[in-house]
């Protein structure tokens, strides 16, 4: 983990393999927390978590409430973050184009879809220079889905302008 940490404060980028239940949400989770309360929340979309299921974007938001929330007041977040996983009701969405999070979390084909929806371009434009795009469980990724995600990550570098991403 500390490696890892390391390796994303540097702006370099990683891959980390390691057991379920090791902690290896912790190091993309500390290096994205980091810079956002170094850089200042508020200023559109810096870091996208990539999840293959909505299971498990799911439950992360859940870790993430818990995370981010202690000791904190509810109406003064320090970092926000957001699920877009195409489960949100249309307010939701509404919502989340309109006050877009620090921490995006979605699933790739909510990201290829943000791509290319006319009225997702606000998320977009929310998320140029891009600082981190995670992508979990990378390994579930495999052959067309696998050059697929691939493409989608050259795609967002380009449409989010993120000269200084980091890949994790």
């Amino acid at each position: 983990q500390r490696e890892a940490i390391a390796k994303a404060k540097e702006g370099k980028s990683y891959i980390l393999t390691s057991g379920t239940g090791s902690g290896k949400s912790l190091t993309y989770i500390v290096p994205i927390v980091d810079h956002i309360l170094r850089n200042g929340s508020g200023r559109g979309v810096q870091a996208i978590i990539v999840y293959p299921m909505n299971a498990l974007a799911n439950s992360q938001t859940e870790a993430l409430k818990e995370f981010l929330n202690v000791g904190i007041s509810p109406s003064d977040p320090k970092v926000t973050f957001a699920r877009y996983t195409g489960q949100e009701q249309d307010d939701a969405r509404e919502r989340l184009r309109r006050s877009p999070p620090d921490i995006l979390l979605t699933n790739y084909m909510m990201l290829e879809l943000m791509l290319t929806r006319a009225e997702d371009r606000t998320l977009v434009r929310a998320a140029e220079g891009l600082r981190f795009l995670v992508f979990d469980e990378l390994h579930t990724y495999r052959g067309r889905q696998g050059a697929d995600v691939a493409m989608l990550i050259r795609r967002c570098r380009q449409a989010f302008q993120a000269t200084n991403l980091t890949c994790i």
